[in-house]
């Protein structure tokens, strides 16, 4: 710092006291603050006003830099939307394969950019809908795929080669993934031009989303087996996004979301080294996923901590050396837990908002929830104007136009610092422990989450943290303001007919050889997916494949938490 930026520093230093000690003390005489602290959701404490003082250690070539180079603070992309706006993929998935298959085309109509699944408990359970722990559930809360002739018909009409496709699924993401290149077979399209992402972030599920099957270390195995697979063979495929999302809808803040998501990262990526791979050949296939929250600031902030903090991990940690090996590419939606059934007509503004700092916080792909999510699935209307949420905000709202409008603020900086310290020190809490299995086991993650989600809901019910028409600004409303999607319980029948004939119909001799393989081949601990994808050719169904490897690896016990 040159003598001459010293003084300027020491100027506003002083001009900023007396600015504190005239002008504001003497409105605060008759005009108090609101609150004698404000604070954001991460408990983070918001300074009246930012200043250069806030930034003076911070180097621009260092901390911030250019985007398209390390460490990507301000984007992953030279030109960011300049050159290619986001994907705008929107999450879908209800009742039959048919139904589903409608609401794609459907979205792909009005303008959606990529394709993303979402798929019933039953399918996300690695179970079949006849399954007696499949009854009622079946088609609910998302699609249900049993075999492979469910993705026949819920890709019909739709060449693989022309979309991209996200798979919100864990437990069976190789079964899943086995599907899809399974009809891209079908369709002849090489391996080569299969582009999207199987979720696949196993970790998570054991203190976030709880949906899980297996035990973790051979739950953190089949992850490997599907980077390591795709690694080889699938070029444009993303074989993991790890996945914040959950962690943030189960009561994290956004600071845990953005520590505990990277470290599952981190771990993903020690077991694929230790696998044998190198770091430069599957890091650049990476992804991540996060949601975006209501506090505008704290998200934006997030994000470009976010990409900051895993370029100096992949560069440090792990001695990477590609630049694309140390890019954060993530997928943003817009926070499900925020959205509240009391006025749905809210939604629309705080999904706007979510949007705009997923936006200004430089997301690659976008998804914008419906209004009426805290009621139904959405409706064709619903979905329809959350696709013109993005759409309006692309060609509107003059965001795009520039690459990353938010940098240089004081305050935006300030935050963006905080947010990766604070993140740093959960990650070398959790190093101190052992690393990941150890942080599972002592219930830490667990722990951190409820406590906070606590924290969050008592401000809520003190109203120190107002929710519009919830715990102010109410009003008497119909018992039922919109239209709301019902799934008809016929689709649980139709789908079970459909899988009792497939069993009848297919080779069975065939399914048996097939899931006999599977069983010793996940005995010796190979990767499964070749064996999989096998097995899934002649028509074998999630459930079976599924049960196989539950008598070879067992099902994982949840660790109660007190």
């Amino acid at each position: 710092m040159t003598s001459q930026e010293r003084k300027g520093l020491k100027d506003i230093s002083e001009k900023h006291q007396d600015w504190q000690n005239s002008t504001v003390q003497k409105l605060l005489i008759n005009h108090p603050e609101r609150k004698k602290e404000f604070q954001n959701i991460s408990e983070v404490p918001i300074k009246r006003l930012y200043t250069p003082l806030d930034t003076k250690n911070l180097s621009y070539m260092k901390d911030l830099g250019f985007s398209g180079e390390f460490p990507f603070t301000r984007g992953v992309h030279a030109t960011m939307y300049r050159g290619r706006l986001w994907t705008m993929r929107q999450f879908s998935g209800f009742g039959t394969a048919e139904q589903t298959n409608e609401r794609f085309k459907y979205l792909l109509k009005e303008g959606e950019t990529g394709l993303s699944i979402a798929f019933d408990y039953p399918t996300i359970m690695g179970y079949d809908s006849d399954h007696p722990m499949s009854k009622g559930e079946v088609g609910r809360c998302g699609v249900a795929v049993a075999s492979l002739r469910d993705f026949e018909i819920l890709f019909d009409g739709i060449p693989l080669n022309k979309v991209t496709t996200s798979m919100t699924i864990n437990g069976p993401a190789a079964m899943l993934l086995a599907m899809y290149i399974a009809l891209g077979n079908k369709q002849h399209v090489p391996n080569s031009m299969l582009g999207g992402t199987t979720q696949n972030d196993l970790l998570k599920e054991f203190y976030a989303q709880k949906l899980c099957i297996f035990p973790p270390k051979p739950s953190v195995k089949l992850v490997v087996d599907i980077v390591e697979y795709c690694t080889k063979f699938l070029p444009r495929w993303n074989p993991i996004s790890v996945s914040g999302y959950h962690i943030r809808e189960a009561g994290s803040n956004a600071v845990q979301e953005l520590a505990f998501t990277l470290y599952d990262g981190i771990a993903y990526v020690e077991a694929a080294v230790e696998r044998g791979l190198n770091i430069d050949d599957f890091a650049p296939r990476l992804s991540f996923f996060f949601a975006s929250h209501n506090d505008l600031f704290e998200e934006i902030a997030k994000f470009r901590a976010a990409r900051r903090l895993w370029a100096k991990l992949m560069k440090n940690r792990f001695n990477a050396r590609k630049p694309r090996s140390m890019w954060m590419r993530m997928h943003v939606q817009t926070s499900g837990c925020t959205l509240t059934a009391n006025q749905p007509l809210n939604n629309v503004i705080r999904v706007t908002l979510q949007s705009i700092a997923a936006i200004l916080g430089g997301t690659q792909s976008l998804h914008t929830n419906s209004h009426d999510e805290a009621l139904c699935l959405p409706s064709e209307e619903a979905v329809r104007l959350a696709i013109r949420t993005q759409q309006i905000i692309a060609h509107e709202s003059g965001i795009p136009s520039t690459i990353d409008p938010a940098g240089g603020s004081y305050y935006v900086e300030t935050l963006t610092n905080q947010m990766e310290r604070r993140a740093i020190e959960y990650i070398e809490k959790i190093d101190d422990m052992g690393g990941i299995y150890e942080a599972i086991e002592r219930g830490f993650f667990q722990r951190e989450i409820a406590d906070s989600a606590y924290k969050y809901q008592r401000a809520i019910d003190t109203k120190e943290r107002l929710l519009v028409g919830v715990n102010e600004y109410s009003v008497s409303e119909p018992e039922c303001p919109i239209k709301l999607l019902r799934i008809d319980p016929i689709v649980e029948e139709h789908q079970i007919q459909r899988l009792q004939e497939l069993r009848r119909k297919r080779n069975n001799a065939e399914v048996r050889k097939a899931l006999g393989k599977l069983h010793d081949v996940a005995d010796k601990d190979e990767n499964l997916m070749p064996t999989i994808l096998q097995a899934v050719k002649t028509y074998a169904t999630l459930g079976e494949m599924t049960d196989v490897l539950r008598n070879v690896y067992g099902e994982y016990k949840e660790l109660i938490v007190v």
